[in-house]
């Protein structure tokens, strides 16, 4: 998978979204980037259906029951967002879309001030 970060405009390690609110760009198939912010304390699905993100399902709507807001983590940003725990890396085999190293189920990423700047990109397809 190529560097998701080459796609999306440099911010300064110290700028953050509105109200300082974390800025997650969320990158579709095709490489378009959809930069917004979200509350922190919410996780990177709810962002995306917060803010009408396309490409984010989330069918059970978050409780790791599902794989369909499968996201694929920036590498620079993978020491950031947690280990997987056991139920998410079950989830994660039965994604519809091929499973990396670097995928996660949106919605076990909670997005915190230390994430700003956050980098996922969608899938081809969730379901």
């Amino acid at each position: 998978m190529a560097n998701c970060l080459r796609d999306v405009p440099s911010r300064s390690p110290a700028a953050t979204g509105v109200d300082g609110m974390p800025r997650v760009t969320y990158l579709s198939p095709s490489g378009v980037a959809h930069s917004v912010d979200v509350r922190a304390g919410d996780s990177v699905m709810q962002g995306a259906i917060a803010n009408g993100i396309d490409g984010i399902v989330a069918e059970c709507g978050g409780s790791a029951s599902c794989a369909t807001c499968h996201v694929y983590v920036d590498e620079a940003f993978l020491p950031l967002v947690g280990e997987v725990s056991p139920v998410e890396d079950e989830m994660l085999d039965f994604a519809a879309s091929e499973r990396q190293p670097n995928s996660r189920l949106g919605c076990q990423i909670a997005v915190t001030a230390g994430l700003d700047g956050l980098v996922v990109t969608l899938p081809e397809r969730q379901v």
